[in-house]
């Protein structure tokens, strides 16, 4: 894939990508755990003791030990009964949906909801309806007016692109007064937001009114893979029924199960991580803003620096790139028309340093191309 960058460096703060020392502000490595040395050493501990490939399905011969404890620990630092681990995220998002929903139910999905959330829904065969983005009296509007037995309302919790939080408060309380079961992706909110980085549902304090909630291992864990977690009568049905959990021939490897369970120790014996992550987040976003950057309504470190033009956001993120920073160019289809934009991603591995190298770019490129 000739058209992709190199990194020939452990990822991080600063990265070696293409033959070049440079500021990583692209990764979802939020808490910088992907090159943490005790996840690192988790890693390598399992693969001395397991071997790489797992070799079966887990209902077969491929169950290992790390596996359980995963799961074990999972469930126990977001507040739910049990949980499943996945190879990917996208795979948990399409059995837990797959698994909550079927033809003639009704399903609500923010209408910026993240691609596994809008083909899950598609392979569940429910009836989708689609609310503007975060607007709650649309939602409402939309559930009251459903006669459908069963209903869920699905939503991820931090939004990937535009790095807003959704109004989970809000959905719960429509889920309970009509009887809707209420799902969250919060992939990119593990490990940032909340109490030592448990997620953006114990951040609101609404465990009670989510039913299930997935995830992802491979951002602020630093690992790879992805959960559902929740109920576990639910989750039994989904080990023994989900097609992408079932058919996936053979699980994620032992020694990443192992790496993970290493992060999650990590958060639950401090939250000196998260609070790295979020104090670069403020001193980052303090510089951005006063820069005179357009950075929309993020409240998380997911920071986008719009352009709204696809090839002057291209351009920024070259000049970027000469100045020594990496962050990416997004546009359509990724984002809708005339939205694009950089998505920056500060991170705790990230030193104050680093940040003013960083701002110090944004500012030399965005003057030269007339942003600022």
């Amino acid at each position: 894939m000739s058209d992709f960058k190199v990194l020939t460096s452990p990822q991080g703060g600063r990265v070696t990508l293409d033959g070049r020392d440079i500021i990583n502000m692209a990764a979802n490595n939020y808490l910088g755990l992907a090159n943490h040395p005790r996840v690192v050493q988790a890693a390598k501990d399992a693969l001395d003791k397991y071997g790489l490939g797992a070799g079966a399905a887990r209902g077969i011969v491929g169950n290992f030990a790390p596996h359980e404890e995963l799961e074990e620990k999972l469930a126990a630092f977001k507040g739910t009964e049990a949980s499943c681990v996945f190879n990917s995220g996208f795979a948990a998002n399409l059995g837990a949906i797959t698994q909550l929903i079927g033809k003639g139910d009704d399903v609500f999905s923010d209408e910026l909801n993240h691609a596994s959330i809008i083909d899950g829904i598609r392979l569940s065969k429910a009836t989708v309806h689609a609310y503007p983005h975060m607007d709650m009296a649309a939602l409402e509007k939309m559930l009251a007016e459903s006669t459908a037995e069963n209903k869920m309302i699905v939503t991820d919790a931090v939004f990937s692109m535009d790095g807003d939080l959704a109004p989970i408060p809000e959905i719960v309380e429509l889920g309970k007064k009509y009887n809707a079961k209420v799902m969250i992706d919060d992939a990119h909110g593990d490990g940032v937001m909340g109490p030592s980085g448990r997620g953006t549902v114990d951040h609101f304090e609404v465990r009670e009114g989510v039913y299930v909630e997935t995830g992802s291992l491979s951002k602020g864990f630093g690992s790879a893979g992805g959960f559902v977690a929740g109920p576990k009568d639910f989750i039994d049905k989904v080990s023994k029924q989900a097609r992408s959990f079932i058919f996936t021939a053979t699980p994620m490897q032992p020694c990443m199960a192992a790496a993970a369970v290493a992060a999650l120790d990590i958060l639950n014996e401090s939250d000196e991580l998260v609070r790295t992550l979020w104090d670069n987040r403020e001193y980052f976003m303090k510089g951005i803003t006063d820069l005179g950057f357009d950075t929309r309504t993020t409240q998380t470190p997911i920071i986008p620096v719009m352009t709204y033009d696809e090839e002057k956001a291209r351009e920024l993120s070259a000049r970027l790139f000469e100045e020594g920073v990496f962050s990416q160019a997004l546009a359509f289809p990724v984002v809708p028309r005339e939205q694009a934009r950089l998505r920056v991603m500060v991170s705790a591995a990230h030193t104050k340093a680093d940040l003013d190298e960083a701002l110090s770019g944004f500012e030399k490129a965005g003057k030269a191309l007339s942003i600022i």
